[in-house]
């Protein structure tokens, strides 16, 4: 009904038919749409423009600001206050609206297009095959040049890493010829058809877009190749300060209308000062105010640092991983939320707590991706009562935050790794060479930094009111060991810690019996 595809419960966020029912922002006709008045999304902006307060997401807001800048009509309502909610993610979300992208998989959809509406529309007016082809088969090839899925290549010379300049420039010329060939095409018809004008306004970006990534990488900036099904063009900023300051702060020098900007959340930092945030979103000189958590850690929760396990890089760390709840897990029921740093961690762990929970019909193992998120949520939420099983759910990525299970459901959080940003991701390796460039250490001034504020959001999906009790289990032996392993410890809630397995069993058999008593009939 509100066109928000979350309505429809059985149907998997990764599920192709999305693709087929849903406009993107290259396809989408606008005002010239035949459906527009009925639009779902124009409705939500019709009404965001005559509401007092608006309720939306980092990614809209910078879609906003976007749009405001380009002259086109605002999408929001002009405010006096801007309240950023979770704003730990406000740097990350900016740098992926703010970067530039070029997707073999835009090409695909392009060459699709521009195939059905001239055959739809306009046959014989131009060899719409060979024009769609032209486009297809140009961008098949830059995937071929590109190679293996699953990687990312940094990019600082002509060409990404790995990869031969020639065949690369090639190909990218290619494309681009392939694009321009298609505006030529459309231009005469442009005018005959709101589809036309629109793919003629696509066919125009992505040449533009080909252009861009032949030249070299603007300076503050870094560039990289993503490489999956299809392959991604990248380039983003290192950070959002610049715009921060420039288009944000500055949006009103003469100091009439000035709005009023509020950052908030659990993690923003673990240093008083919060650099962690304030430096790279350009807000140094903001005032900063801390107000202390009302639940009473020490007495709700316990943190666990298992000693016999291996090093995390060691390959049976996850296998090991998997043992340990499997064996604490059991005696409570299930009501456990496993955190992964990596899929493959997660396939492995997953994996194995089926084989161990194969034939125990008390026990249900749930894992991300096998359903949709709000399902395996409704499913964990409900827990093992009206004699259903336990579960254990699994998950990575998007679990470690915005995740809220109340109540007993959720009793033991356990984190298979210490969730230090990964080190050849070309995005890290240019902050860390610019903080050494300028003389700090890259470890202490950003990897420390950045796996406290993930550790945190991890461990704050255990308690979520103040009657909630539970114990977190961070399965990685640096946390004890190491010199940072204190810092790391100190970001986390106050809670009180567990010294051996024997002191963890007896805490989770107090759990289950005060869990127990409290689903007892009355």
């Amino acid at each position: 009904r509100s066109g928000d595809l979350a309505e429809l419960p059985g149907l998997d966020e990764r599920s192709p038919l999305i693709g087929l029912v849903t406009s993107t922002r290259e396809n989408c006709l606008g005002a010239d749409c035949p459906k527009f008045r009925g639009c779902h999304v124009n409705q939500a902006r019709r009404d965001a423009l005559t509401a007092d307060i608006v309720v939306i997401n980092h990614h809209l807001f910078f879609a906003d600001l976007a749009v405001r800048e380009s002259g086109m009509a605002e999408l929001l309502p002009s405010v006096s206050s801007v309240v950023f909610d979770e704003a730990h993610q406000l740097n990350e979300t900016g740098v992926q609206f703010l970067g530039k992208n070029l997707g073999t998989g835009q090409l695909l959809d392009f060459a699709h297009d521009i195939l059905a509406t001239g055959l739809q529309l306009a046959r014989g007016l131009a060899d719409w095959q060979h024009v769609a082809a032209q486009v297809d088969r140009a961008a098949r090839d830059l995937r071929l040049v590109a190679g293996p899925n699953g990687v990312k290549l940094r990019w600082t010379e002509a060409s990404p890493e790995g990869i031969h300049s020639q065949a690369w420039g090639t190909a990218l010329t290619e494309v681009g010829v392939a694009c321009v060939e298609a505006v030529r095409a459309l231009e005469p018809v442009a005018g005959s058809a709101p589809d036309f004008a629109r793919l003629l306004e696509r066919g125009m970006a992505l040449a533009e877009r080909v252009d861009f990534f032949s030249r070299p990488c603007l300076e503050g900036s870094v560039r990289w190749l993503d490489m999956g099904t299809q392959v991604r063009l990248v380039e983003a900023p290192l950070d959002i300060a610049a715009t921060v300051q420039g288009r944000l702060l500055g949006d009103s020098p003469s100091g009439e209308n000035r709005r009023s900007w509020i950052f908030t959340s659990a993690t923003l930092g673990d240093d008083p000062a919060l650099t962690w945030f304030t430096e790279p979103c350009g807000l140094q000189s903001a005032n900063v105010l801390r107000v202390q958590s009302p639940f009473d850690y020490a007495r709700q929760a316990a943190l666990y640092i298992p000693a016999g396990l291996p090093k995390p890089a060691d390959p049976g760390h996850s296998v090991a991983v998997a043992a340990l709840v499997a064996r604490l897990s059991s005696g409570l029921g299930g009501r456990t939320l496993v955190l992964t740093t990596t899929l493959r961690a997660l396939g492995t762990i997953s994996e194995a707590l089926q084989q161990y929970f194969a034939h125990v019909a008390e026990m249900e193992i749930l894992v991300q991706g096998q359903r949709p998120k709000r399902e395996l949520m409704e499913r964990f939420r409900q827990g093992s009562v009206h004699g259903q099983p336990g579960c254990i759910l699994v998950a990575s990525a998007s679990f470690w935050e915005g995740v809220d299970v109340p109540g007993n459901a959720l009793q033991m959080v356990v984190i298979d790794k210490l969730p230090f940003p990964p080190p050849n991701d070309p995005l890290v390796q240019a902050r860390a060479q610019r903080l050494e460039q300028s003389g700090r250490s890259a470890f202490n001034s950003y990897f420390v930094p950045e796996a406290a504020v993930a550790l945190k959001q991890g461990a704050g999906r255990l308690i979520r009111r103040e009657s909630d009790r539970g114990v977190l289990v961070v399965c990685d032996t640096r946390l004890a060991a190491m010199g940072y392993g204190r810092r790391l410890q100190a970001a986390l809630p106050p809670m009180r810690k567990l010294n051996n397995e024997q002191e963890l069993l007896e805490l989770l058999s107090e759990l289950t019996k005060a869990s127990t008593t409290e689903h007892l009939p009355t």
